[in-house]
Protein backbone atom coordinates (compact mmCIF):
# COMPACT_ATOMS: atom_id res chain seq x y z
CA UNK A 1 0.00 0.00 0.00
CA UNK A 2 2.86 2.32 0.98
CA UNK A 3 4.59 1.38 -2.23
CA UNK A 4 1.60 2.42 -4.33
CA UNK A 5 1.09 5.62 -2.44
CA UNK A 6 4.58 6.40 -2.81
CA UNK A 7 4.47 5.94 -6.54
CA UNK A 8 1.54 7.74 -7.27
CA UNK A 9 3.07 11.02 -4.99
CA UNK A 10 5.93 10.78 -7.66
CA UNK A 11 3.64 10.57 -10.39
CA UNK A 12 2.04 13.71 -9.38
CA UNK A 13 5.21 15.46 -8.72
CA UNK A 14 6.36 14.85 -11.96
CA UNK A 15 5.01 17.89 -13.99
CA UNK A 16 5.81 20.40 -11.57
CA UNK A 17 9.43 19.18 -12.01
CA UNK A 18 9.24 19.60 -15.36
CA UNK A 19 7.45 23.10 -15.37
CA UNK A 20 9.81 23.87 -12.87
CA UNK A 21 12.71 23.35 -15.53
CA UNK A 22 11.43 25.28 -17.90
CA UNK A 23 12.00 28.80 -17.12
CA UNK A 24 13.70 32.10 -18.37
CA UNK A 25 15.93 32.43 -16.09
CA UNK A 26 19.73 32.33 -17.05
CA UNK A 27 21.99 29.12 -15.61
CA UNK A 28 23.43 29.99 -12.62
CA UNK A 29 27.15 29.25 -14.09
CA UNK A 30 31.02 30.63 -12.61
CA UNK A 31 31.40 33.80 -14.64
CA UNK A 32 34.54 35.44 -15.43
CA UNK A 33 34.91 37.94 -17.96
CA UNK A 34 38.62 38.19 -18.41
CA UNK A 35 38.83 34.13 -18.62
CA UNK A 36 36.16 34.04 -20.97
CA UNK A 37 37.50 36.76 -23.56
CA UNK A 38 40.75 34.83 -23.56
CA UNK A 39 39.01 32.06 -24.24
CA UNK A 40 36.83 33.40 -27.44
CA UNK A 41 40.07 34.74 -28.57
CA UNK A 42 41.58 31.51 -28.83
CA UNK A 43 38.03 30.16 -30.23
CA UNK A 44 38.37 32.43 -33.00
CA UNK A 45 42.02 31.31 -33.73
CA UNK A 46 41.45 28.18 -33.53
CA UNK A 47 37.84 27.71 -35.58
CA UNK A 48 39.37 30.61 -38.12
CA UNK A 49 42.90 28.51 -38.83
CA UNK A 50 40.49 24.83 -39.03
CA UNK A 51 37.86 26.72 -41.35
CA UNK A 52 40.64 27.82 -43.64
CA UNK A 53 42.40 24.10 -43.73
CA UNK A 54 39.15 22.42 -44.00
CA UNK A 55 38.15 24.60 -47.02
CA UNK A 56 40.96 24.78 -48.76
CA UNK A 57 42.17 21.06 -48.54
CA UNK A 58 39.94 20.08 -50.96
CA UNK A 59 40.82 22.70 -53.75
CA UNK A 60 44.63 22.44 -52.76
CA UNK A 61 44.48 18.11 -52.99
CA UNK A 62 42.96 18.26 -56.30
CA UNK A 63 46.76 19.10 -57.13
CA UNK A 64 47.71 15.65 -56.88
CA UNK A 65 46.22 12.93 -59.67
CA UNK A 66 44.53 10.47 -56.49
CA UNK A 67 42.47 12.94 -55.13
CA UNK A 68 41.41 15.11 -58.53
CA UNK A 69 37.76 15.19 -58.90
CA UNK A 70 37.57 12.39 -61.19
CA UNK A 71 39.54 10.20 -59.12
CA UNK A 72 37.63 7.76 -56.73
CA UNK A 73 39.24 8.45 -53.66
CA UNK A 74 37.95 12.21 -54.11
CA UNK A 75 34.24 10.35 -54.57
CA UNK A 76 34.95 8.80 -51.40
CA UNK A 77 35.60 11.98 -49.59
CA UNK A 78 32.96 13.63 -50.99
CA UNK A 79 30.56 11.24 -49.51
CA UNK A 80 32.15 11.76 -45.89
CA UNK A 81 32.05 15.26 -45.78
CA UNK A 82 28.04 14.90 -47.58
CA UNK A 83 27.65 12.65 -44.39
CA UNK A 84 29.05 15.65 -42.43
CA UNK A 85 26.72 18.27 -44.05
CA UNK A 86 23.55 16.41 -43.20
CA UNK A 87 24.54 15.56 -39.62
CA UNK A 88 24.77 19.19 -39.10
CA UNK A 89 21.55 19.86 -40.42
CA UNK A 90 19.57 17.00 -38.32
CA UNK A 91 21.69 17.10 -35.24
CA UNK A 92 23.11 19.93 -35.01
CA UNK A 93 20.58 22.67 -36.51
CA UNK A 94 17.58 21.68 -36.67
CA UNK A 95 17.39 20.51 -32.73
CA UNK A 96 18.85 24.22 -31.70
CA UNK A 97 15.89 25.47 -33.88
CA UNK A 98 13.22 23.24 -32.48
CA UNK A 99 14.42 24.30 -28.88
CA UNK A 100 14.61 28.30 -29.54
CA UNK A 101 11.22 28.24 -30.95
CA UNK A 102 9.40 26.17 -28.18
CA UNK A 103 11.11 27.94 -24.91
CA UNK A 104 8.99 29.05 -22.30
CA UNK A 105 11.26 32.71 -22.75
CA UNK A 106 9.12 33.66 -26.13
CA UNK A 107 5.53 34.51 -26.56
CA UNK A 108 3.18 31.12 -26.12
CA UNK A 109 1.06 32.85 -28.76
CA UNK A 110 2.19 32.23 -32.29
CA UNK A 111 4.95 30.17 -31.58
CA UNK A 112 3.46 27.70 -29.34
CA UNK A 113 0.73 27.04 -31.52
CA UNK A 114 2.35 25.78 -34.94
CA UNK A 115 5.78 24.22 -35.69
CA UNK A 116 7.28 26.73 -36.84
CA UNK A 117 10.82 25.24 -36.92
CA UNK A 118 9.65 22.02 -38.86
CA UNK A 119 7.45 24.42 -41.27
CA UNK A 120 10.03 27.37 -41.83
CA UNK A 121 12.93 24.22 -42.39
CA UNK A 122 10.73 22.77 -45.05
CA UNK A 123 9.85 26.16 -47.08
CA UNK A 124 13.24 26.74 -46.89
CA UNK A 125 14.41 23.40 -48.45
CA UNK A 126 11.19 24.37 -50.87
CA UNK A 127 12.95 27.50 -51.36
CA UNK A 128 16.62 26.02 -52.34
CA UNK A 129 15.00 23.84 -54.95
CA UNK A 130 13.58 26.94 -56.51
CA UNK A 131 16.65 28.36 -57.02
CA UNK A 132 18.65 25.46 -57.56
CA UNK A 133 15.98 24.75 -60.81
CA UNK A 134 15.70 28.53 -61.55
CA UNK A 135 19.42 29.41 -61.41
CA UNK A 136 20.73 26.47 -63.10
CA UNK A 137 18.33 26.87 -66.02
CA UNK A 138 19.17 30.78 -66.02
CA UNK A 139 22.89 29.97 -66.45
CA UNK A 140 22.26 27.20 -69.08
CA UNK A 141 19.93 29.78 -71.36
CA UNK A 142 23.24 32.25 -71.06
CA UNK A 143 25.66 30.08 -71.96
CA UNK A 144 23.14 28.64 -75.05
CA UNK A 145 23.00 31.90 -75.87
CA UNK A 146 26.79 32.65 -75.93
CA UNK A 147 26.99 29.63 -77.92
CA UNK A 148 24.43 30.82 -80.87
CA UNK A 149 25.97 34.75 -81.12
CA UNK A 150 29.51 33.32 -80.99
CA UNK A 151 29.28 29.87 -82.77
CA UNK A 152 30.27 27.92 -79.80
CA UNK A 153 30.47 27.89 -75.88
CA UNK A 154 32.55 30.72 -75.25
CA UNK A 155 31.68 31.87 -71.60
CA UNK A 156 34.01 31.43 -69.11
CA UNK A 157 32.45 27.74 -67.43
CA UNK A 158 33.17 26.48 -71.29
CA UNK A 159 36.78 28.25 -71.29
CA UNK A 160 37.83 26.73 -67.81
CA UNK A 161 35.93 23.69 -68.60
CA UNK A 162 38.33 23.15 -71.29
CA UNK A 163 41.35 24.45 -70.29
CA UNK A 164 40.68 21.45 -67.54
CA UNK A 165 41.03 18.92 -70.39
CA UNK A 166 44.04 20.64 -72.25
CA UNK A 167 42.79 23.39 -73.69
CA UNK A 168 41.10 21.67 -77.01
CA UNK A 169 37.60 22.87 -77.78
CA UNK A 170 34.93 20.44 -79.26
CA UNK A 171 30.95 20.88 -79.37
CA UNK A 172 29.98 17.15 -78.81
CA UNK A 173 27.90 15.90 -77.20
CA UNK A 174 30.26 15.03 -73.77
CA UNK A 175 31.72 18.48 -74.27
CA UNK A 176 27.50 19.67 -73.18
CA UNK A 177 27.15 17.21 -70.66
CA UNK A 178 30.65 18.50 -69.09
CA UNK A 179 29.34 22.01 -69.33
CA UNK A 180 25.94 21.45 -68.01
CA UNK A 181 27.79 19.56 -65.28
CA UNK A 182 30.17 22.34 -64.40
CA UNK A 183 27.39 24.51 -64.15
CA UNK A 184 25.64 22.67 -61.62
CA UNK A 185 28.11 22.36 -58.99
CA UNK A 186 28.51 26.36 -59.35
CA UNK A 187 25.30 26.62 -58.07
CA UNK A 188 25.30 23.85 -55.87
CA UNK A 189 28.51 25.38 -53.89
CA UNK A 190 26.83 28.76 -53.70
CA UNK A 191 23.74 27.42 -52.13
CA UNK A 192 25.91 24.93 -49.97
CA UNK A 193 27.85 27.91 -48.67
CA UNK A 194 24.73 30.29 -48.22
CA UNK A 195 23.54 27.76 -45.16
CA UNK A 196 26.45 26.75 -43.90
CA UNK A 197 27.26 30.69 -43.22
CA UNK A 198 23.79 31.18 -41.69
CA UNK A 199 24.46 28.89 -39.22
CA UNK A 200 28.06 29.65 -38.48
CA UNK A 201 27.46 33.24 -37.46
CA UNK A 202 24.80 32.10 -34.94
CA UNK A 203 26.73 29.71 -33.44
CA UNK A 204 30.18 32.50 -33.49
CA UNK A 205 27.59 34.96 -31.85
CA UNK A 206 26.05 32.71 -29.33
CA UNK A 207 30.01 31.72 -28.39
CA UNK A 208 31.22 35.71 -28.18
CA UNK A 209 28.29 36.57 -26.01
CA UNK A 210 28.62 33.76 -23.35
CA UNK A 211 30.60 35.10 -20.11
CA UNK A 212 31.66 31.57 -18.85
CA UNK A 213 34.42 29.61 -19.07
CA UNK A 214 32.66 26.54 -18.32
CA UNK A 215 30.61 26.46 -21.47
CA UNK A 216 33.20 28.50 -23.71
CA UNK A 217 35.92 26.00 -23.05
CA UNK A 218 34.68 22.71 -24.80
CA UNK A 219 33.11 24.51 -27.44
CA UNK A 220 37.11 25.65 -28.73
CA UNK A 221 38.13 22.04 -30.10
CA UNK A 222 34.17 20.67 -30.55
CA UNK A 223 33.56 23.68 -33.17
CA UNK A 224 37.02 23.49 -34.06
CA UNK A 225 36.46 20.11 -35.52
CA UNK A 226 32.89 21.36 -36.84
CA UNK A 227 34.12 23.92 -38.99
CA UNK A 228 36.85 21.86 -40.16
CA UNK A 229 34.53 18.95 -41.43
CA UNK A 230 32.06 21.36 -42.77
CA UNK A 231 34.93 23.23 -44.73
CA UNK A 232 35.88 19.77 -45.95
CA UNK A 233 32.53 19.50 -47.47
CA UNK A 234 32.18 22.80 -48.82
CA UNK A 235 35.85 22.59 -50.62
CA UNK A 236 34.79 19.56 -52.01
CA UNK A 237 32.28 21.25 -54.31
CA UNK A 238 34.14 24.18 -54.65
CA UNK A 239 36.65 22.17 -56.16
CA UNK A 240 34.69 20.76 -58.95
CA UNK A 241 32.93 24.08 -59.78
CA UNK A 242 36.27 24.88 -61.08
CA UNK A 243 35.69 28.69 -60.29
CA UNK A 244 38.46 30.84 -61.35
CA UNK A 245 41.34 31.79 -58.47
CA UNK A 246 39.73 34.96 -57.40
CA UNK A 247 36.52 33.20 -56.84
CA UNK A 248 37.72 30.51 -54.99
CA UNK A 249 39.55 32.76 -52.62
CA UNK A 250 36.68 34.84 -51.88
CA UNK A 251 33.81 31.67 -51.19
CA UNK A 252 37.02 30.07 -49.11
CA UNK A 253 37.78 33.60 -47.83
CA UNK A 254 33.97 34.07 -46.77
CA UNK A 255 33.31 30.93 -45.20
CA UNK A 256 36.57 30.76 -42.58
CA UNK A 257 35.67 34.25 -41.44
CA UNK A 258 31.80 33.74 -40.73
CA UNK A 259 32.35 32.45 -37.45
CA UNK A 260 35.48 34.16 -36.28
CA UNK A 261 33.01 37.16 -37.22
CA UNK A 262 30.41 36.26 -35.43
CA UNK A 263 32.56 35.55 -32.47
CA UNK A 264 33.37 38.91 -32.62
CA UNK A 265 30.07 40.35 -32.86
CA UNK A 266 29.53 38.33 -30.05
CA UNK A 267 32.35 39.93 -27.83
CA UNK A 268 30.95 43.22 -29.08
CA UNK A 269 27.50 42.95 -28.06
CA UNK A 270 28.00 40.60 -24.48
CA UNK A 271 26.99 42.98 -22.23
CA UNK A 272 23.78 43.44 -23.47
CA UNK A 273 23.31 40.20 -25.46
CA UNK A 274 20.48 37.71 -23.60
CA UNK A 275 20.27 33.99 -24.19
CA UNK A 276 17.08 34.10 -22.61
CA UNK A 277 15.74 37.31 -24.73
CA UNK A 278 12.70 36.41 -26.59
CA UNK A 279 14.05 38.04 -29.45
CA UNK A 280 17.29 36.55 -29.93
CA UNK A 281 15.51 33.46 -29.52
CA UNK A 282 13.02 34.20 -32.24
CA UNK A 283 15.81 34.97 -34.46
CA UNK A 284 18.18 32.24 -33.72
CA UNK A 285 15.27 30.08 -34.28
CA UNK A 286 13.92 31.33 -37.67
CA UNK A 287 17.55 31.37 -39.13
CA UNK A 288 18.64 27.56 -37.58
CA UNK A 289 15.46 26.48 -39.69
CA UNK A 290 15.95 27.99 -42.69
CA UNK A 291 19.98 26.85 -42.24
CA UNK A 292 18.57 22.88 -41.70
CA UNK A 293 15.96 23.13 -44.51
CA UNK A 294 18.85 24.03 -46.52
CA UNK A 295 21.93 22.30 -45.59
CA UNK A 296 19.38 19.11 -45.51
CA UNK A 297 18.17 19.68 -49.14
CA UNK A 298 21.50 20.28 -50.21
CA UNK A 299 23.13 17.04 -48.88
CA UNK A 300 20.55 14.56 -49.77
CA UNK A 301 19.75 15.72 -52.62
CA UNK A 302 22.58 17.65 -54.85
CA UNK A 303 25.74 15.25 -52.41
CA UNK A 304 24.04 12.21 -51.76
CA UNK A 305 21.16 11.44 -54.59
CA UNK A 306 23.46 12.41 -57.85
CA UNK A 307 26.51 10.62 -56.86
CA UNK A 308 24.84 7.70 -55.26
CA UNK A 309 22.68 6.87 -58.67
CA UNK A 310 24.91 7.56 -60.40
CA UNK A 311 26.33 5.11 -63.29
CA UNK A 312 30.07 5.00 -61.90
CA UNK A 313 28.87 4.45 -58.10
CA UNK A 314 25.99 1.83 -59.32
CA UNK A 315 28.53 -0.31 -61.59
CA UNK A 316 31.62 -0.05 -58.66
CA UNK A 317 30.49 -2.76 -55.76
CA UNK A 318 34.20 -1.15 -54.26
CA UNK A 319 33.49 2.20 -54.59
CA UNK A 320 29.66 1.67 -53.38
CA UNK A 321 30.80 0.25 -50.50
CA UNK A 322 33.52 2.48 -49.84
CA UNK A 323 31.19 5.20 -50.19
CA UNK A 324 28.37 4.25 -47.77
CA UNK A 325 31.21 3.41 -45.53
CA UNK A 326 32.44 6.76 -45.52
CA UNK A 327 28.76 8.54 -45.52
CA UNK A 328 28.60 6.37 -42.32
CA UNK A 329 31.57 7.45 -40.74
CA UNK A 330 31.36 11.31 -41.99
CA UNK A 331 27.40 11.21 -40.28
CA UNK A 332 28.96 9.71 -37.20
CA UNK A 333 31.97 11.69 -36.30
CA UNK A 334 29.85 15.11 -36.94
CA UNK A 335 26.51 13.47 -34.81
CA UNK A 336 29.45 12.64 -31.58
CA UNK A 337 30.73 16.05 -31.79
CA UNK A 338 27.01 16.94 -30.71
CA UNK A 339 27.67 15.71 -27.22
CA UNK A 340 29.92 18.77 -26.48
CA UNK A 341 28.45 21.61 -29.36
Amino acid sequence: MKTHLLAAIIIALQPAAVLADCTCEAEDEYRDKALALRYKLAALASILVASAAGVCLPVVAKRFPALSPKSNLFFVVKAFAAGVILSTGFIHVLPDAFESLTSPCIPEHPWGDFPFSGFIAMVASIGTLMVDTYATSYYRRRANAKAADGGGMLDAVHDHGHAQRGGLVSSNSDSDSDDSELLRHRVISQVLELGIVVHSVIIGIALGASQSPSTIKPLIAALTFHQFFEGIGLGGCISQAMFNVGAIVTMAGFFSLTTPVGIAIGIGIANIYSETSSTALIVEGVFNSASAGILIYMALVDLLSANFMSPRLQNNGKLQLGANLALLIGAGCMSLLAKWA
